[in-house]
């Protein structure tokens, strides 16, 4: 299958216009149209309807493949640039939010860093794409157990750092004062739904093999501070690393105790780390010791 013509296939159903697909890919509509007839034929089979420009059931099972498929052959492409070229000298850096633990800030390099905070789920294809040359995801894990990340390119992946978790909530409400909390017995509370943030609600339903936490309200930031005064005036609950817990008026954050799970950091990469990257990864280690 050619990935020339799968590109422009995914191109013209994402803008349902064989036009439109034309300006944004630089061809022809012409050529665009011979593209996607050279796939069908290819294939076997119409995988789009012209009027309206929609997948047919065959489009449909292919556009399941085609993102992974050119996400691959992106992240290759990205893997071998890496690999003969030098490095700049800079750092890249894709991070999740809650993934930039004090640890973290202080093993920067001093200069030279671009810092991408990213939603979790977009930080292992930043990596794979050459959009970053580390990542750091985050997530709730029994302690010492790796995460479980969306296999999107042979990426390696190490620990960077493990740490307990709280649960944000105002300081008016009766739980504020307890010693800890067990999130089982918090499933059926109002939660705040901020996935770039915090720790999503559906990491808390795996915890607990739950389908409660609902959300009361979304936040769709990645602004920690915008997510703690949430919680302080009363629009729902969160949980946080405990390192990520500001000083906020009203609020009141209260250890997790059970189930036994910790906020675990992880280090992406492709390829082994070379300059800038090498040096951050290390003193990230050291900082671990």
């Amino acid at each position: 299958m050619d990935p020339h013509l799968l590109r422009t296939y995914v191109t013209v159903t994402r803008l349902a216009s064989f036009s439109a697909a034309a300006r944004a890919l630089g061809y022809t509509q012409s050529a665009v149209s011979q593209q996607v007839a050279a796939l069908e034929q290819d294939l076997g089979t119409p995988l789009l309807t012209r009027r309206p420009v929609a997948p047919t059931r065959a489009g449909e099972r292919l556009l399941e493949h085609a993102g992974p498929l050119l996400l691959r052959l992106q992240a290759a492409r990205a893997d071998i640039a890496a690999l003969v070229g030098a490095p700049d000298g800079g750092l890249t850096l894709a991070a999740a939010p809650t993934a930039l633990t004090h640890r973290v800030l202080r093993a920067l390099p001093p200069t030279g860093v671009t810092l991408r905070v990213l939603p979790r789920a977009d930080v292992p294809e930043a990596v794979a794409t050459g959009g970053a040359d580390l990542g750091l995801v985050d997530g709730l894990a029994a302690p010492n157990d790796p995460l479980r990340l969306a296999d999107v390119a042979p990426l390696t992946t190490r620990g960077a750092g493990q740490e307990p978790v709280c649960v944000l909530l105002p300081a008016a409400h009766p739980l504020a004062r307890r010693a800890g909390l067990r999130l089982a017995d918090l499933a059926d509370a109002r939660w705040l739904d901020a996935p770039g943030a915090g720790l999503p609600l559906d990491h808390l339903r795996t915890a607990t093999g739950s389908t409660g936490f609902r959300p009361a309200l979304r936040y769709e930031g990645t602004d920690l501070q915008a997510l703690t005064a949430l919680a302080a005036a009363g629009h729902g609950l969160a949980v946080v690393p405990r390192s990520a817990v500001r000083d906020t008026d009203g609020l009141a954050a209260v250890p997790l105790t059970a189930p036994r799970v910790v906020h675990r950091t992880e280090l992406l990469y492709a390829g082994a780390p070379r300059g800038a990257a090498a040096d951050f990864a290390a003193r990230l280690d050291l900082t671990r010791s």
